[in-house]
C-alpha cells in the first residue's frame, strides 16, 4: 500500500467529531468508533468533557460502540474525560501502531471494517486505522484559542505532505 493510500481517510468531516451524526454512521455502515481524545474530543489543555461532547455520546451511544484510543500516557487525565463519558479507554495508544487499536475493535466484538477511527491526525489517527484496516474519519481539531496558534503548523505539515503524497482530503458530501 502507498503512503498516499495510508495517509488517505475514509471520510473527511470538514468539521468537530461533534457533526459525525447516526445518518452518516448507517450511511457507511459504521457499527464502532474508536475515537481519539486530544483535540478530537477536548482541547489538550482540557481536563474534562464538554456538556456538548457528553450530550453528542449519549446521541450517539444507542447507534455504535465507542472506545477512546489516546496516544496521550496521563492515566488521570484521559481517565477522567473517559469516566466522565462513561466509555473504555485506552492510553498510551502509540498510534500509528495497531496494537492497542486492535484490543479495543476486538472488545467490541465487530468486524475491523465495521469499526472508524476518528481523530484529527493524518500521520497518527488516519495512518493507524488505514493500517489495520478500519474506516477512517479525519475531523477538525477542537483547540484552545490561544493553543492553536502553536499546535496547527504541525497539522497544516501533515496535511501538505499527505497530500504530495497523493492522498485527497477534500470534503465528501455526507447527507
Amino acid at each position: 500500500m502507498t503512503w498516499g493510500k495510508l495517509l488517505q481517510p475514509d471520510l473527511v468531516l470538514g468539521d468537530s467529531v461533534m457533526k459525525l451524526t447516526a445518518d452518516i454512521l448507517e450511511k457507511y455502515q459504521i457499527k464502532g468508533l474508536v475515537l481519539d481524545v486530544d483535540e478530537t474530543l477536548v482541547p489538550i489543555t482540557a481536563m474534562n468533557a464538554s456538556p456538548e461532547l457528553s450530550l453528542w455520546v449519549q446521541e450517539i451511544k444507542p447507534v455504535v460502540s465507542l472506545w477512546l484510543a489516546s496516544n496521550n500516557l496521563s492515566q488521570n487525565r484521559i481517565g477522567r474525560i473517559a469516566d466522565s463519558l462513561n466509555l473504555p479507554y485506552i492510553t498510551g495508544a502509540a498510534k500509528p501502531s495497531r496494537r492497542k487499536l486492535r484490543t479495543a475493535v476486538t472488545a467490541m466484538n465487530l468486524p475491523v471494517e465495521q469499526v472508524a477511527m476518528v481523530g484529527d491526525r493524518l500521520f497518527t489517527d488516519v495512518l493507524a486505522g488505514n493500517r489495520l484496516g478500519m474506516f477512517t474519519i479525519l475531523v477538525e481539531p477542537m483547540v484552545d484559542a490561544g493553543y492553536a496558534l502553536r499546535k496547527y503548523p504541525v497539522r497544516s505539515f501533515e496535511v501538505w505532505v499527505s497530500q504530495a503524497l497523493g492522498a485527497s482530503l477534500k470534503i465528501k458530501d455526507h447527507d
